[in-house]
């Protein structure tokens, strides 16, 4: 028996939402605290790149969960894939709270932050895929947009859940004491464990995709010992160009959900509770935006909406810092607000847009390492390169390489097909075809 789409929508928008949950709340720290629990030898300026350089470090290790887990996402199902991800992120999430300071063990501490660092880019890099496979598989054909949503809205969710619990938590202990930094900021890690025990149960009451069964059950399918070397055989190109265009969306996003707390306390000079409030705010008009986006490339496809978005980032780039440095609170929480809403239009088809770019037999890997390179060119080099110009060069510097972002995004989107009219079940010749 089928599970009905509710629930597949709501398994698959909680099941990002806490494995990127996980992994915002280390961006935070990350930008708040990390300096100076992990790397207080190295000073404020460098302590803060080698933070973000632990950071970028699960970047590197995303595309290579995509391709462990979207090899057995592949082979196995994706429903099983998902929980491995799932108990892989949760954790190695827990684990970090409980990491002693690099006062208590010295080099030992950053060591053990970098593999658990590691653990978690694995995790994500096979949950994305996996997860808008589940809503992509099962929803029909002419609402893949909508509720490709699902998933999607996973990490606008989880920014909001991250940025409310460090506030609360900064409330609580004050933001001048010395206690949020010895033990406060391992709240919310610690916390994640509950996360991980909800999202375990909605994963485990749904079914098998319709389409993955289908195709297990038709001995004429053909099946793909190494999908990730299939997806490369066939549909090299459609991974490139995909993990191009999407490479705006990732720098945009980890500038404004990482980059951009720190220079809101560093360099704009406003309170940590007013930087974590208006980040808590800011997901509203991203998860408003998400939500429109992928509904309405239902109607004009995904390409149109997808390079909508990133024509607009190149000019917004460009104000982007120059607004930031006039130290207003309110323009720092327009410009964060406009960063978000443009990763969001960008964001939202794609969770319809990869899934309906792969065949069946390699739709995991393929869909997995095309987002994750993208996360890797985007959001694995642009918070760590920010943080570096910023302190050499100024915000504008930063704000010219988001502009380079989003031009190669531009190219890329123009050379993609159209996908929105796309059967996603395999013809026995192996080809996709038009609805």
């Amino acid at each position: 028996m089928s599970t009905p789409m509710r629930r597949v929508a709501l398994a698959s928008c909680a099941g990002t939402t806490i494995e990127f949950y996980d992994f915002f709340i280390y961006g935070t720290a990350a930008a708040l605290v990390f300096p100076k629990v992990f790397f207080p030898a190295l000073g404020e300026a460098a302590g803060t790149v080698a933070s973000f350089a632990t950071f970028a470090v699960a970047f590197g290790a995303r595309p290579l969960g995509a391709v462990l887990f979207g090899h057995f996402g592949d082979r196995l199902g994706r429903k099983r894939t998902l929980i491995s991800t799932l108990l892989l992120m949760g954790i190695a999430t827990v684990l970090i709270g409980c990491l002693p300071s690099a006062a208590s063990i010295g080099v030992a501490a950053p060591i053990l932050l970098v593999a658990l660092r590691i653990a978690q880019g694995l995790a994500v890099g096979g949950e994305w895929a996996g997860a808008t496979l589940l809503a992509a598989e099962y929803a029909p054909a002419r609402k893949r947009g909508l509720y490709g949503v699902f998933p999607q809205l996973g990490p606008a969710l989880a920014f909001a859940l991250s940025s409310v619990t460090f506030l609360i938590v900064n409330l609580f202990v004050g933001e001048a004491s010395p206690a949020f930094v010895e033990w406060g900021w391992r709240v919310p890690f610690l916390l994640s464990a509950l996360l991980l025990a909800v999202g375990l149960y909605v994963r485990l009451a749904i079914d098998e995709t319709p389409m993955f069964r289908k195709a297990v059950a038709d001995p004429a399918a053909p099946r793909a010992r190494a999908p990730i070397v299939g997806a490369f055989r066939h549909q090299w190109r459609e991974i490139l160009l995909a993990a191009g265009a999407l490479a705006m969306l990732f720098a945009f996003f980890y500038i404004g959900t990482a980059f951009l707390t720190s220079y809101g306390t560093a360099k704009v000079g406003l309170s940590r509770s007013a930087v974590l409030a208006i980040g808590a705010a800011s997901t509203i008009v991203f998860g408003a935006a998400i939500a429109l986006s992928g509904v309405y490339s239902d109607r004009v496809g995904r390409k149109r909406v997808v390079l909508g978005a990133c024509v607009v980032s190149v000019p917004w780039s460009l104000v982007m810092f120059p607004l930031l440095d006039t130290g207003s609170a309110v323009a720092f929480a327009v410009v964060l607000m406009v960063t978000m809403a443009v990763f969001g239009v960008a964001y939202g088809p794609a969770g319809a847009l990869l899934p309906e770019m792969f065949r069946t037999r390699y739709r995991y890997s393929g869909a997995g390492i095309a987002y994750n390179l993208a996360g890797v060119v985007g959001g694995g080099t642009a918070p760590i390169l920010a943080a570096d110009l910023s302190a050499a060069h100024g915000g504008g510097a930063v704000g010219v390489m988001l502009a380079g972002f989003g031009l190669l995004s531009v190219v890329c989107t123009l050379a993609l097909p159209e996908t929105s009219a796309r059967e996603m079940e395999d013809r026995p010749d192996g080809v996709l075809s038009a609805a």
